[in-house]
């Protein structure tokens, strides 16, 4: 039988200068029979969605997030997600069936993101990441999109000019600040009206992060819990595989190591009969 999914990851090859060097890309793949989609992200942080019938390929839409090349991708055809993992560590999940252009981001590791998995059946999503962090994210509440970062030139707190604004700058007599963002609320703030650091699970940002001293006092300490389980791989993957049927994982890196992970009691659950302890 035609699996359902396939997933690739090779190297496009770019000549410039005569021919004389070659630029080396990689660019990831992913192919869902069933609906035909071809999902492609490559070195700038782009992700091409594709839908391929026939002997017809027409774009269906572009997805930017991503600051760094995409290291790997998983569609979820039941829920209509797609999880893309990047060379900036990385996570967003796009909801694709939704049609609302509802993005989550996931940051937990340290190195970029090698490989990913989503498991269905009790929400999880597994991530590797090149200097051997293994990541299970719960999926399975309702998290709260990122906010977009806002422009101003001058601090949205307490109004002094950012220092490339030379008019306000001129006339206050007084020189420009440095411009920072907050992560909660995506205000541009200046270094002194964002002091503090918090993690914010519920928004994706399971390390400390920088917010405006404003949304750190309406952080609670419950709101700080972390909703992922962070496991140490003792060496580097650059490639993951889920039995999920029986709970195992493989992976592999440049180490020439291969490792076999029984992934039961990190998911919580006995995948082969479907039965939860959560």
């Amino acid at each position: 039988a035609e699996p359902l999914l396939k997933y690739f990851s090779v190297f496009s090859s770019v000549s410039y200068n005569n021919g004389s060097m070659l630029l080396l890309h990689k660019v990831n793949y992913l192919y869902d029979y069933e609906t035909r989609y071809a999902f492609v992200g490559d070195y700038s942080g782009q992700i091409t969605l594709l839908k391929l019938e026939q002997n017809t390929c027409s774009i269906i839409t572009t997805l930017k997030g991503h600051e760094g090349s995409i290291t790997s991708l998983w569609w979820d055809p039941v829920q209509r997600l797609l999880f893309s993992g990047a060379s900036d560590h990385s996570i967003i999940m796009w909801d694709i069936g939704g049609r609302k252009g509802r993005t989550l981001l996931l940051q937990g590791h340290h190195d970029k993101v090698q490989a990913i998995c989503y498991i269905q059946l009790t929400r999880q999503l597994v991530s590797c990441s090149a200097d051997g962090g293994i990541a299970v994210w719960n999926m399975d509440i309702s998290r709260e999109e990122a906010p977009q970062w806002l422009e101003s030139d001058s601090c949205q707190k307490c109004e002094q000019p950012f220092f490339w604004n030379i008019k306000q700058m001129w006339d206050t007599k007084t020189l420009g600040l440095r411009q920072h963002h907050c992560r909660k609320c995506g205000q541009a703030v200046c270094g002194k009206c964002s002091t503090k650091r918090s993690s914010y699970p519920i928004m994706g940002f399971e390390f400390q992060v920088r917010v405006c001293d404003s949304c750190f006092e309406s952080i609670k300490d419950e709101d700080r819990t972390s909703l992922a389980t962070f496991h140490e791989g003792k060496h580097n993957i650059s490639h993951m595989s889920m039995d999920i049927s029986r709970g195992l994982m493989v992976t592999c890196g440049s180490d020439r190591i291969v490792k076999i992970w029984d992934m039961t009691p990190v998911v919580g659950c006995s995948l082969a009969t479907g039965f939860s302890s959560r």
